[in-house]
């Protein structure tokens, strides 16, 4: 193995997912539909009051964003498991942490990064003002990857348990609290004219903390899984 093999090894699986999912392409627009779905409806139920709706769009943005995170999430490794592809990589003589970290921007790549190009017409759509939009599209940026991250630790974990869709969900839900958190703080201070840089910084910093310990973690995970 060359040092060269393995990010060639992780280009060929993102190469290869990306395949698979075109082929099924209609799924691919569930969590985009959904996202857009839940913050028109609440658009239309809190009604035309446009300070109201400025106030509750950086939550409603963020609550949409994770819960589109979570309706993609239980096929990360269960398609692979079903068919014998996850244990070929575990068994990979290439970094396992490299090819999981390949398989969640896989992820990313089709339910968080659609959300991020959707979301200004969101904004639009519940009167942020534009001076916030900033803030929400960096934080997106940032904050989508990391509930991705989580979201994999959780959808390993569960992989081999039954009703693995509701343990995910309670176990991806308290752990994203941070992320909305400083996501939707950090538009709401824009909004307010505050400073959106501390929970932007915060919100990176979390980012760097999963990215640090989430491989590693997905990997013994899957491992104990299929055990």
């Amino acid at each position: 193995m060359t040092a060269a093999s393995t990010p060639a090894a992780c280009a060929a699986l993102l190469r290869r997912d990306l395949t698979i999912a075109w082929r099924r392409r209609g799924e691919i627009l569930h969590p985009l539909l959904f996202f857009v779905i839940v913050s028109a409806l609440f658009a239309f139920a809190a009604g035309p009051d446009p300070a109201l709706l400025a106030v509750a769009a950086p939550a409603v943005i963020w609550v949409g964003a994770l819960l589109a995170t979570l309706l993609a999430l239980p096929r990360v490794f269960a398609d692979d498991h079903r068919d014998g592809v996850l244990e070929q990589l575990l068994l990979s003589p290439h970094p396992p942490t490299l090819l999981v970290l390949a398989r969640t921007l896989t992820h990313w790549l089709l339910s968080g990064a659609p959300l991020v190009v959707v979301a200004p017409l969101l904004a639009e759509v519940l009167g942020l003002p534009r001076e916030a939009w900033p803030a929400l599209l960096a934080g997106l940026l940032m904050g989508t990857p990391a509930l991705s991250l989580v979201g994999a630790v959780g959808a390993a974990l569960t992989l081999a348990a039954r009703g693995g869709g509701v343990l995910l969900a309670l176990l991806m839900l308290p752990l994203s609290v941070p992320i909305l958190i400083f996501g939707a703080g950090a538009v709401r201070a824009a909004v307010l004219g505050g400073d959106a840089g501390a929970p932007l910084l915060l919100l990176g910093a979390f980012l760097l903390l999963a990215l640090a310990l989430a491989p590693a973690t997905i990997v013994a995970a899957l491992r104990a899984s299929l055990n």
